[in-house]
């Protein structure tokens, strides 16, 4: 057990013949007592100063524990947002590949059907074409008869008509 300043104050020594002087001892031991005291009273403040460092060590000890931990969280949410974006990423590419094939593809179908389309058209025209110039060469065929040339010979007044006619209505 530590010696305090109260046992050295409460000290008696056994006097002996030819001791030491007595307010001499007392002296230094009173100078001890303050030197001690000053000791103690110092050693109780660091030890003081030193809980308090302790306190503020594991204070920020616990701050930064707990930023490591926030960055650990915020790189594994960064990596999680990056591969989701990713991901996502791939989504949108593969939707964007299929809404491509799917617009070639009803291109291609519509492309074929308008060539089908216009033979069908092309097919439509020859036979008109062919119809009509039959029709033609049938009317060029009948003016060039020679029944135009007949009807041509025929003289009739037209006083004569007027008879056909009586004789027509009279009938």
């Amino acid at each position: 057990m530590p010696l305090t300043p109260l046992d050295i104050h409460n000290k008696e020594f056994n006097k002996g013949f030819r001791g030491y002087d007595e307010d001499e001892v007392n002296e230094f031991l009173d100078q001890v007592i303050k030197d001690y005291e000053l000791v103690l009273r110092e050693k109780k403040e660091l030890e003081e100063r030193l809980t308090d460092l302790q306190e503020r060590l594991g204070h920020f000890t616990s701050i930064e524990e707990t930023l490591n931990k926030s960055i650990v969280i915020a790189q594994e949410a960064g990596e999680e947002v990056k591969r989701n974006a990713q991901k996502e990423a791939k989504l949108i590419v593969k939707e964007a590949e299929k809404n491509a094939d799917r617009i070639v593809n009803e291109s291609l179908s519509k492309a074929r059907k308008i060539a089908l389309e216009i033979e069908d058209l092309k097919k439509q025209s020859k036979i008109f074409r062919t119809r009509f110039k039959m029709l033609i060469e049938a009317q060029l065929d009948m003016l060039n008869t020679d029944d135009w040339d007949h009807l041509l010979e025929y003289e009739l007044d037209a006083t004569e008509l007027k008879i056909h006619e009586e004789e027509d209505s009279l009938a």
